[in-house]
């Protein structure tokens, strides 16, 4: 008997639709080819769900998705609810949810594909075999620390780790590095924040259990420098939320495109699989957003929720075949491309590759 998993889908806004549409494709075609069957739920989140529902987070959704296997996510937000009360906007929906999930651990792989090595600003030479993976903290510190509060003459944040929090987060890196090249850098500003002279020492005591992986520490702005400067020295990347947000998305540039990264967030039970780019309401309903993400991100659904590995072989395989047939999105149109194909075009490709 095959295997059968439920899906959590949330569209969600601007692009969100068009990129889940492809990444559904994608995964059709290769649940018929490994022999295992995909139930899909549509559920409500960020602005479509404020639309219908008036809030962002309806509970429908939070009870849906602790009932699937896994969740694949496009995007949310837009101008459209920017004025709203802070608890009301589209981003509250995505923070709360990613908490009543228990989705702790963020994993932001950030790799430079050699077929659009030109597109990045970087020199070749530089980023040439860049394979990173950022594991960020992804429920905890200042995101969500308490009292916060915006006053008329003054606004404060609080940031605060549990040791539960940074054992947890620490652990799920040291098993990822365990798999690749056993080195983690650990990101922080141990220099300047109580905190993070907590984060560092945390981390030092759980990598007694892996004496395998060389353990280095590096300040947050240094770390920011030495991903321009000299990415191919990191393998793993350890941190905390507000930091791991902004190096992941800087490590990301480094391929030449946000539209090609995904990510991954998973914890105790059901994971949350999603591109890191926004949802780009500028490009809605054109065709010509870049599905790639989204379709890595259902690659990684495959591998590191549902355990099918080959399928997730299949997908990866498709996207760098379909890249090195010179197939190109309106974003990386300019690199080495032999046609610029549009959002469902680019799916079809990836899904016809995957499927032989």
């Amino acid at each position: 008997m095959s295997n059968r998993y439920k899906i959590g889908i949330i569209r969600g806004d601007g692009i969100g639709p068009e990129i889940i549409e492809e990444a559904i494709k994608v995964l059709d075609a290769v649940s018929v080819n490994e022999g295992f069957t995909l139930k899909y739920e549509e559920m409500l989140l960020g602005g479509v769900a404020i639309d219908e529902t008036g809030v962002p987070l309806p509970d429908e959704t939070i009870k849906g998705v602790k009932k699937c296997d896994a969740v694949l996510f496009g995007a949310i937000g837009g101008p459209k609810w920017d004025n709203l009360a802070r608890h009301l906007r589209p981003e509250s929906g995505l923070l709360g949810i990613r908490k009543a999930m228990g989705t702790f651990a963020n994993l932001r792989p950030a790799i430079v594909y050699d077929e659009l090595i030109n597109a990045s600003s970087l020199k070749p030479e530089i980023i040439k075999g860049v394979d990173i993976m950022v594991v960020r903290e992804l429920t905890g510190g200042i995101y969500f620390g308490e009292p916060r509060e915006l006053q008329k003459d003054q606004a404060f944040n609080t940031m605060i780790y549990t040791r539960e929090e940074v054992e947890r987060i620490a652990v799920v890196a040291f098993d990822i590095a365990m798999q690749r090249d056993k080195r983690i850098c650990s990101v922080d500003k141990a220099n300047v924040l109580e905190v993070s002279q907590f984060w560092r020492e945390t981390v030092e005591e759980i990598s007694k259990g892996y004496p395998e992986v060389e353990l280095s520490h590096m300040y947050v702005d240094n770390a920011a420098m030495q991903l321009i400067r000299e990415p191919k020295q990191f393998d793993v990347i350890l941190t905390g939320n507000i930091f791991g947000d902004i190096l992941s998305d800087a490590a990301s540039m480094l391929s030449g495109s946000i539209g090609l990264l995904p990510s991954a967030s998973t914890g105790n039970s059901v994971g949350l699989y999603e591109p890191i780019h926004g949802s780009a309401p500028d490009i809605a309903g054109q065709g010509i957003a870049n599905p790639l993400a989204t379709i890595s991100s259902a690659s990684m659904m495959l591998r590191y929720a549902l355990g099918e590995e080959k399928a997730a072989n299949r997908i990866d395989d498709a996207i760098r075949k379909a890249l090195k047939q010179g197939y190109r999105t309106g974003d990386i149109g300019d690199f080495d491309a032999v046609e610029i194909v549009s959002c469902a075009q680019m799916g079809d490709i990836v899904a016809k590759y995957a499927s032989k």
